[in-house]
């Protein structure tokens, strides 16, 4: 599964039932293997749909790479050495052939020809009059999920939507139907991939409207995933408005958030009040092991030898953490520093994180390993309304406070956010700290064009000598890094030349 074309000839090799077996793992539970693809019941497209989200799991997406790219990349992790493993990301050493990310490339644009072609079944289906019940609800899950697919693309391979030529510059080849071999897809611009996201987030969203489709079902997205989405999608583009608004239509859903008393169990436990959606890690069934997320930022050696200590906590997020007892005295201690633990360099600098780790908590599922990616938590939505009316037409200063003193409490030395007070900082600050190892402080830096700063003097001297980038990377328009976006990968390019025409400028 190295460029999309190889990926469409397995697709294709499953459609004409040959011995392409390993499609989704499983068949439907009243299918032969003939009829693998073909969908009667909604019980069919679950089984599907399992499939979808396991392939999501992979170490190549939301299984470890999807948050370690954001992270990694956004100032808030720093390396202890070189050649312990993904050190590109942090070094920012990409090239179309080397370091390039095509794990990115070739796992999503597998799991969206997998979502096109249960959506492709379901069509079918519907169509021959074979389908037993109704599949609205199951369309609305895939097609969301679609959406999501496509937005993490773009983010890693378009230009942001707020920079001054965003929009207009390339941005990922959509793939909305189950494509030929010989078809070779180009990019489209930004824009028009974030036109075909809402499209697909405002068509579910019309299945997911009803009591069924709003009903909390564990492992699955429900109409408030996909507000959820729409909300980060919409901060994304700067229309501060519609996050707003998506925003607080969650807020309103079934979900409640953490007391400072369980939000450290949250992490070792599974589908909590605050989670909106989730996917399932489970021991023994594609559990990364020692590659894991929660694995790459334990200190070298704990839980297990081969555990190499990839990352730790920089300086600069530590500091973050730090600030509530720095002015309020120990008593006032964030909680989130509940989570972290020593890393490597001595027993007290606590830049190990355990978030993703699990097994020193009582209700985890036995394994370091097996903890559930939480893609979407209602602690970052909360955060979306704080920014979103903060900086939406008319802002909202009292909501921007008040929402984000929600998740600002988890600090109680800090001064209270006011309306006085409130500012975008102080958001990007109180993301950084609650959202640490989810995904999002690259990004958050790209969207605003603000500079990034890496801890590069924490390492030990030659250790690391992150020769691709600067110490500062600028990400404003007239500055903007190019190394900010990946290239397309060449693997890529080989088998697709037209693709070669559509590189991100200075590959």
């Amino acid at each position: 599964m190295k460029k999309i074309i190889t990926i469409f000839a397995a697709i294709i090799c499953v459609m004409h039932f040959s011995s392409c077996e390993n499609f989704l793992d499983v068949y439907p539970t009243n299918s032969t293997k003939e009829e693998m693809l073909e969908i009667r019941t909604g019980s069919d497209a679950d089984v599907m749909m399992n499939g979808i989200m396991r392939e999501m799991t992979s170490g190549s997406y939301y299984g470890r790479n999807m948050m370690l790219y954001a992270d990694a990349k956004g100032g808030d992790f720093v390396i202890r050495s070189h050649g312990r493993g993904y050190d590109y990301l942090y070094t920012f050493a990409h090239s179309a052939s080397t370091g390039s990310g095509s794990g990115y490339w070739s796992q999503i644009y597998y799991c969206l020809l997998q979502a096109n072609n249960l959506l492709n079944g379901m069509d079918k289906a519907e169509a021959a009059g074979t389908v037993g019940e109704d599949l609205s609800i199951h369309r609305g899950r895939v097609l969301t999920l679609r959406a999501l697919m496509h937005f993490d693309l773009v983010r890693i391979y378009g230009m942001p939507y707020t920079h001054p030529n965003g929009p207009s510059s390339w941005g990922v080849p959509i793939v909305t139907e189950p494509i030929g071999v010989y078809e070779k897809p180009l990019r489209s611009t930004v824009e028009q991939v974030y036109i075909q996201i809402l499209k697909d987030i405002e068509d579910a969203r019309v299945l997911l409207d009803n009591t069924s489709g709003k009903a909390k079902k564990n492992g699955y997205i429900n109409y408030y995933g996909n507000r959820a989405l729409l909300a980060r999608v919409k901060l994304y583009m700067g229309e501060y408005d519609d996050a707003l608004a998506a925003a607080e239509e969650v807020m309103a859903g079934p979900y409640s958030l953490y007391s400072n008393d369980e939000w450290l169990d949250s992490w070792s436990t599974q589908f909590g009040s605050e989670s909106i959606f989730e996917l399932g890690i489970f021991e023994n069934e594609a559990d990364l092991g020692t590659t894991s997320w929660g694995a790459l930022l334990l200190r070298k050696g704990e839980v297990s030898s081969s555990v190499l200590g990839y990352f730790m906590a920089s300086d600069y997020y530590l500091a973050r953490l730090y600030e509530s007892e720095n002015v309020g005295g120990a008593a006032n201690k964030d909680i989130r520093l509940d989570i972290m633990r020593y890393d490597e360099t001595s027993t007290s600098r606590l830049g190990s994180c355990r978030k993703y780790v699990g097994n020193a908590r009582a209700g985890d599922k036995g394994k370091y390993s097996a903890v559930n990616i939480k893609v979407f938590r209602l602690s970052e939505i909360y955060l979306i309304a704080a920014e979103a009316a903060l900086l939406k037409s008319i802002p909202d200063l009292t909501k921007a406070a008040s929402y984000l003193q929600e998740i600002r409490d988890r600090a109680p030395g800090l001064a209270p956010a006011t309306s006085a007070t409130v500012s975008l900082d102080m958001i990007l600050d109180e993301r950084s700290r609650e959202l640490f190892m989810e995904g999002h402080r690259f990004f958050d830096m790209l969207r605003h064009q603000k500079s990034i700063e890496f801890n590069d003097e924490f390492i030990d001297a030659g250790a690391v000598a992150p020769n691709n980038r600067p110490k500062i990377i600028q990400t404003d328009g007239a500055n903007f890094f190019y190394k900010c976006i990946l290239p397309i990968p060449k693997s890529e390019i080989d088998a697709n030349p037209g693709i070669g025409e559509q590189q991100n400028p200075s590959y």
